[in-house]
């Protein structure tokens, strides 16, 4: 397989209220990267171009090395997919459920999924419409695991879950990349959980890329500027992302290298939390 497992070049989806405008971005083989940004950003409509789920306007997006909507049963033999609402039947028991789903895969693994549940304890004879959130999440997990899935994409699967079973999900994830040879693609607003195993970021505003790279990399683009009211000057208001203004000062985002012309003002390294905040408050995109 290639290098990189996930490539989108120049995508575009045009909506009556919402464009997806000229996305671009890599996700190398053997890591995970954490897809961000404001609610209506365009995550959930990227991953629904990246499994062929909506049509896009223009652009290529390849899987594998593979033409997502050419060669879209190939790529999605090795693909596993978790949403953030269950995408099975409720009467089914989960025996049933893989019933239904494993002739799909050529390399479906039986044993694997059996194991998978025993670990997470599920019973094959619980019924879906009967499990929590969080065991549900564990069904569509055991379900990629059991096909040998080399990439997963996940839209918001934290969402809703208590943090012990958020943390187990972490490390699932961890331990799912061990090999090097498998990658995830984790779309979530709880910008901690990326934080904590994100190797690489790929941040939506407006449905406009506002930047891909790694981890390091966005937490050095930007600064937190604070000052005084009267510190406001024309020029850095037209800097900064986000402003935030009240009676007795003033602070938003600013790239960090225009940092040298305001070195007299506190500035702060942000969290992704306070960047996507920043970013979906408005102002001028750096």
């Amino acid at each position: 397989m290639t290098k990189n497992y996930l490539e989108l070049r120049n995508v575009r989806k045009n909506f009556s209220d919402f464009t997806l405008d000229d996305i671009s971005f890599s996700l190398p083989k053997g890591y995970i990267m954490g897809l961000i940004g404001p609610n209506g950003a365009g995550k959930t409509t990227t991953i629904k171009l990246i499994l062929n789920m909506l049509e896009k306007d223009n652009g290529i997006i390849t899987v594998f090395g593979l033409d997502s909507v050419k060669q879209e049963h190939q790529f999605k033999q090795n693909v596993g997919v978790v949403f953030d609402n269950n995408p099975y039947v409720d009467e089914w028991t989960i025996a049933e459920t893989e019933k239904a789903i494993s002739p799909f895969y050529d390399t479906w693994g039986h044993h694997i999924f059996s194991e998978t549940l025993e670990r997470f304890q599920l019973s094959p004879k619980t019924k879906v419409g009967n499990l929590s959130r969080g065991m549900q999440m564990k069904l569509m997990l055991s379900i990629a695991f059991s096909h040998d899935a080399k990439m997963l994409i996940l839209d918001e699967p934290t969402s809703g879950l208590d943090p012990l079973t958020r943390d187990e999900l972490l490390e699932m994830l961890q331990e799912y990349i061990k090999d090097g040879n498998k990658s995830v693609l984790f779309s979530t607003h709880i910008t901690t959980d990326l934080q904590r195993v994100a190797d690489y970021i790929t941040l939506l505003a407006n449905g406009k890329l506002i930047f891909t790279g790694s981890m390091d990399e966005l937490l050095q683009k930007y600064r937190i500027i604070k000052g005084a009211p009267n510190e406001l000057t024309p020029e850095l208001n037209e800097c900064i992302i986000g402003l935030r203004k009240t009676d007795i000062g003033f602070e938003g985002l600013i790239d960090a290298s225009t940092m040298q012309l305001y070195k007299g003002y506190i500035s702060d390294i942000p969290t992704i939390d306070e960047i996507v905040i920043y970013i979906g408050r408005g102002g001028h995109l750096a």
